[in-house]
């Protein structure tokens, strides 16, 4: 019986069947996949139908096969199916808009974009596949996923249909971002319409900063575990992302110019390029954060090439810093819980506080240019930019005593 079967040296399909008694094998370089062996199989079907009916001409189908030398022989015109493998191929996905199985083009669509992302990236597109849209979309081609199931996919999702749990908008956005761009992609490639069109992402809270004051800087830094004094002052005065912390190299470190190179990030195990080029800054260093990196680097420059690691070497781990360090004694100084994050806005907010160009706070905090600046943390300087109303309360005051 004929069949489409795998070569067990590479995995690429191959066609297995019989002609004139003997049996033929033609190979492909097609990868075993369920979207492959589907269109192999109709092509083997049309095959069959022309050997049932006399019509096949094994040169036509497998051009240059050496089986089609044994077989060559006169045909009358007319009685020939004269059609190629890859023009019934080309035939099938054009009549049937035929396509690859998600899963397929998702291997596909992913191993071509990693060479383009992060490590982090990367891991994240990996889990959002395996754990939300494969179980939901694996064994649908491609082009049968419309706007209407990307649509039914977010509720269900949101639902808690793949997680067993409702989970938030901010995680449901995060796995639009893998499913939008793979599926326009699709669309692009097997040329049907593409359904991402009007798909809105949801919409998410707005998130407030909760710098701390200097005074509760000043709490902080009495309260906190001696041996992270020095972690929590870079950390208050730097503006530095955890990731770039505990990324930071000691030859990133240049004590001559009083600078912090930025170049690495380190999160989850794995060290790479910053966030993005902007990241890529120099921090000018104060007084306070020269002197606890001097004391650092007598600390941990012999163990490790890390500034800030444990007594292993290796960086610090975030999680445990929260809930081991930054959480309990915040509670010691009745300040409210926030996340470990607002160390960079209480940064942001006493440079500006202080009256620094908010040009330089800017490539300081690795800001492309101050708009963020003025948009989230104005409100604690109110008088930076003369924005609060006062200038104009002075000139009408100024006019109605001079009246």
């Amino acid at each position: 019986m004929a069949s489409v079967r795998v070569r067990p040296d590479n995995g690429l399909l191959f066609f297995d069947f019989r002609f004139q008694g003997v049996r033929c094998r033609e190979y492909t370089t097609l990868k075993s996949t369920k979207s492959n062996r589907t269109r192999m199989e109709k092509v083997l079907a049309k095959i069959e139908l022309a050997i049932a009916e006399g019509k096949f001409d094994y040169e036509q189908f497998f051009p240059g096969s050496a089986k089609a030398i044994q077989f060559k022989k006169e045909h009358q015109s007319g009685n020939v199916t004269r059609i190629s493998a890859n023009e019934a191929l080309t035939s099938v996905k054009a009549n049937d808009i035929d396509s690859p199985l998600f899963q397929d083009f998702a291997e596909v669509w992913l191993s071509e974009n990693k060479p383009l992302w992060r490590q982090r990236t990367i891991i994240a597109a990996e889990q959002h596949l395996r754990k939300h849209l494969l179980p939901l979309l694996s064994d649908k081609p491609v082009h049968t996923i419309d706007k209407a199931t990307i649509l039914s996919f977010r509720t269900d999702i949101s639902n808690g249909v793949t997680s067993g749990k409702k989970i938030t908008n901010k995680t449901i956005n995060e796995v639009l971002n893998v499913l939008l761009p793979l599926m326009r992609e699709a669309a692009d490639r097997f040329d049907f319409k593409d359904p991402t069109i009007g798909v809105q992402r949801l919409k998410l809270q707005k998130s407030h900063v909760e710098p701390l004051n200097l005074v509760e800087v000043g709490s902080f830094l009495n309260a906190v575990r001696s041996d992270y004094y020095d972690y929590f002052v870079v950390r208050f005065f730097t503006g530095m992302r955890t990731g770039e912390i505990h990324g930071l190299l000691w030859e990133n470190v240049d004590f001559e110019r009083r600078q912090i190179l930025v170049r690495e990030t380190f999160a989850d195990g794995i060290t790479e390029y910053t966030k993005n080029d902007g990241s890529q800054r120099e921090i000018e260093m104060s007084s306070n954060v020269y002197e606890a990196l001097r004391r650092l680097h007598l600390a941990t420059s012999k163990i490790s090439n890390y500034v800030f690691c444990n007594p292993d070497g290796l960086p610090l781990n975030a999680q445990n810093i929260n809930r081991r360090i930054w959480k309990p004694t915040l509670r010691l100084c009745g300040l409210k819980t926030r996340r470990l994050y607002q160390t960079r806005h209480t940064t942001a907010t006493l440079w500006l506080a202080s009256g620094e160009n908010p040009e330089w706070i800017a490539r300081q905090m690795g800001h492309t240019n101050t708009s963020m600046l003025f948009s989230v943390y104005s409100r604690y300087v109110p008088n930076l930019t003369r924005r609060d109303g006062s200038a104009f309360e002075a000139l009408i005051q100024t006019e109605f005593k001079e009246a």
